[in-house]
């Protein structure tokens, strides 16, 4: 009888203009059905297809599934209005257009008036649909995201972006508005994004319907959480993978990159991981990306991972997703129709293969794990992933895939290609977390444990200071690990010279000062090599300036790992545009130089000469004047220079000495911040006598993070917090009582803390003045 009334009352409401289910809310306008479907009470999607044409549609971004929950729909003046708990959805009934607002009634986006299209086309045989969908935003609104473009641009209004992958270009079709809410344009196939005075739009090359959602987040925190909860959590990566990095195009031999290792412990600079670039598998165009090592340069490459382990290193490996005519992977490939038919590397050479077919991906898998993975190789080098055409012919695009023509998947071929990589890993074994850098992403790609660089870029100023904004954006787009070449990759600017140029020494210099504080720091660039001992030795400045950001990354490293942890555990981000902590702070809406790494740290990268410049043929070095650059400290908290111990109130700009060996850094009052040990690589020492430091003016807390530094049991609870409580007023420190435990585990140990002012806990080492406690996982108190 019940299931009766509910038969009955759905049929009542279709009869009135509109369906309702547990799940949705459809109705037609025109000859259009606009579907809204409720995901959570924080996320609807929105699909609009010609009537009786409904898409079976599998998005390759989401996983969410719909979830019960509770919304009302009642219906005024044609109008429909569907409420959950956090968001109020009005539908216009004869026009289709859809608004948003908060639980409040607060405005936060509009369809525009007669802002859907879905045009009628050809290519050829194939028939598709232009999908296009066109929003009003306030006209001070700023927004965020898209992926990784390299324009300089923080706020992405006002502009018109090509949004098709390529090798400086990563597209993600999300915006992320100061408002606390997104938008995710659900296609794949090339897509223009535009924002002028007619409204903001997506509009893509191909598709059969229009299917974008909406998400509600309050802030900037809250919109990612929504992001990654449609899309997916970002695993954890092992503790070495946030050590330094040393890579160059390319070692040309197992001896040369085993040595560089060597090298780097003899002269005690820690390092924790080294790549091996393309070419292992021989120097001839045909046998390209063979995915096996046939360069007579590298005999035997078991030693070679077995004597990089041995000085407690790691290595990765580049592969390609295209294939030389002459490797037994392309033979197989183009056998069973498994290659892509357009040109590719090398010199046009080689094809692309299949990603979007399972078997494909398969069979790539089954050739880097008998060949690579076998060795004990670490983790993968996923080069060229958007893919890499030889030609940017336009016809590309009508090329036949296993899921239909490219053009309709074009852009999510670095999600299925680095998916492929993940999940057969993560099958064969959780002893070894997945750790994969690639050239390109897509939505979604956080879950696949891949970390993404921002391409072939060029060592120049202006490309350094246009990172940051890369960086943050993409971060903004729901993917919090991302990366770039310290240096930039092509360094021919500062030819003849190379790395006997000074000019280049303090661009790298500042460059390195900037990676220290991303979520991965990796030198690496051709033309120009690129190893601390190619900067001179000890007692030269640019030597010195680098040894010495090496070493406080690996102080940091507790903070860091902590803070990866909260990137998994509650969908937190490494690289925090300003917008996310100060969103009342109207100063830094556009701000593209500076961010917070973590929480608490402030980072101001120095982006222009200062020093080192040109007068004619002559090189000027003259350190003996300090220079200045201007830092604005947000409005909202007080300010503690990293270096000297200066508190300073936030809201203002000032003028900061930047020396050549110093960057920026500001830390938030009530900061804990954990320092680790002095170490060569990130597990050589454990973490049994910690400094912390508090910077006092403010109350804080902060949670330190350990599990076994390399396996998936930190899915299965094996992990420990501990969790830190500032009470400035009292000057008193609770540490509260030990969560969780894993093998291995340090059961007792101690804690210096420090107090941090002009005299003490600054800089990158350690302090002199502490008090230390030993702690054994009980609730503990302590006055400072």
């Amino acid at each position: 009888m019940r299931n009766f009334f509910l038969v009955l009352l759905c049929l009542l409401v279709t009869m009135s203009g509109f369906a309702k289910s547990d799940k949705k809310l459809q109705f037609d306008v025109a000859d259009y059905t606009i579907e809204l479907q409720v995901y959570s009470p924080e996320i609807v999607r929105v699909l609009k297809y010609p009537k009786q044409q409904r898409p079976e549609k599998n998005s390759f971004s989401v996983v969410l599934q719909p979830r019960k929950t509770a919304y009302k729909v009642s219906c005024e003046n044609n109008v429909l209005i569907l409420t959950t708990s956090t968001v109020t959805i009005k539908a216009d009934m004869i026009t289709g257009n859809i608004f948003y607002a908060d639980s409040e009634g607060n405005p936060l986006l509009k369809e525009k008036v007669s802002g859907m299209e879905l045009i009628s086309h050809q290519y050829g045989a194939e028939h598709t649909y232009l999908p296009k969908q066109t929003f009003q935003l306030d006209r001070d609104e700023t927004i965020y995201g898209l992926g990784q473009h390299q324009e300089g641009r923080m706020n992405q209004r006002n502009q018109h972006l090509h949004l098709q992958q390529t090798n400086m270009d990563i597209c993600v079709p999300i915006i992320h508005s100061v408002k606390g809410y997104a938008l995710f344009w659900d296609n794949y196939s090339p897509t223009d994004f535009t924002d002028n005075e007619q409204g903001m739009s997506f509009s893509s090359a191909s598709g059969d319907c229009i299917d974008y959602y909406f998400m509600y987040g309050g802030n900037a925190d809250g919109v990612i959480r929504q992001i990654r909860l449609l899309t997916g959590d970002a695993p954890m990566f092992p503790l070495w993978t946030y050590g330094y990095w040393q890579s160059k195009e390319r070692y040309g031999s197992q001896e040369e990159i085993v040595g560089v290792v060597r090298k780097y412990r003899e002269q005690r600079i820690p390092l924790d991981g080294i790549v091996q670039d393309w070419r292992y598998w021989g120097e001839e165009d045909p046998l390209w990306n063979s995915v096996e090592f046939l360069n007579p340069h590298f005999p035997d490459p078991q030693k070679m991972v077995n004597d990089i382990h041995s000085l407690n290193a790691h290595a990765i490996i580049s592969v390609w997703p295209c294939f030389g005519p002459a490797t037994n992977i392309y033979q197989e490939f183009n056998s069973k129709n498994m290659l892509l038919s357009f040109a590719s590397s090398p010199n046009g050479q080689g094809k692309v293969y299949d990603a979007y077919n399972p078997a494909a991906r398969d069979l790539f898998w089954s050739y880097m794990n008998k060949n690579i993975f076998s060795l004990g190789m670490d983790g993968w080098w996923l080069d060229a992933t958007e893919p890499e055409q030889a030609h940017s012919d336009p016809s590309v695009l009508d090329t036949k895939t296993y899921l239909g023509t490219y053009r309709n998947v074009r852009n999510v071929f670095p999600l299925l290609t680095v998916r492929g990589v993940h999940d057969h890993q993560r099958a064969l074994t959780s002893e070894k977390r997945v750790f994969i850098l690639t050239r390109s992403a897509f939505a979604g790609q956080q879950r696949y444990g891949a970390n993404s660089w921002s391409g072939d870029i060029v060592s120049n100023w202006s490309v350094l200071r246009k990172q940051i904004s890369g960086g943050m954006n993409f971060s903004l787009s729901g993917i919090p690990y991302w990366n770039t070449d310290i240096g930039g990759f092509y360094s021919n600017n500062y030819f003849p010279g190379g790395v006997d140029n000074l000019t280049f020494h303090e661009l790298y210099v500042r460059w390195l000062q900037f990676s220290t504080f991303t979520p991965m720091m990796r030198s690496h660039g051709t033309q120009t090599p690129r190893e601390i001992f190619q900067f001179g030795k000890k007692g030269d400045w640019a030597y010195d300036v680098i040894a010495d950001f090496i070493n406080l990354r690996y102080r940091l490293l507790p903070y860091i790992y902590s803070t990866s942890y909260q990137v998994t555990q509650n969908a937190g981000s490494m690289m925090r545009a300003l917008i996310m902590d100060f969103p009342h702070d109207k100063r830094v809406y556009d701000m593209d130089n500076e961010y917070l790494f973590g929480n608490s740290i402030l980072v101001n990268p120095v982006t222009e000469p200062m020093y080192i410049g040109r007068n004619g043929d002559k090189i000027l070095q003259d350190f003996s004047e300090v220079k200045k650059q201007n830092v604005y400290l947000p409005q909202g908290c007080d300010w503690v220079d990293f270096w000297t111990g200066q508190t300073l109130k936030g809201g203002q700009e000032i003028a900061r000495e930047v020396p050549i060996n110093v960057i920026p850094l500001y830390v938030k009052t009530g900061t804990i911040l954990p320092m680790g040990p002095f170490v060569q690589y990130a597990e050589e020492k454990d973490w049994s006598n910690l400094e912390i430091r508090i910077y006092p003016g403010a109350d804080g807390e902060f949670t330190l993070y350990e599990d076994e530094n390399d396996n998936y049991n930190y899915e299965k609870g094996q992990f420990s917090t501990i969790h830190f409580q500032w009470d400035d007023l009292n000057r008193e420190l609770r540490i509260d009582k030990r969560k969780g435990s894993f093998p291995g585990m340090l059961k007792e140990r101690k804690f210096r803390f420090i107090i941090v002012d002009r005299a003490n806990g600054t800089g990158a080492g350690e302090s002199i003045n502490y008090t230390e406690i030993d702690y054994a996982g009980k609730p503990v108190s302590v006055s400072l």
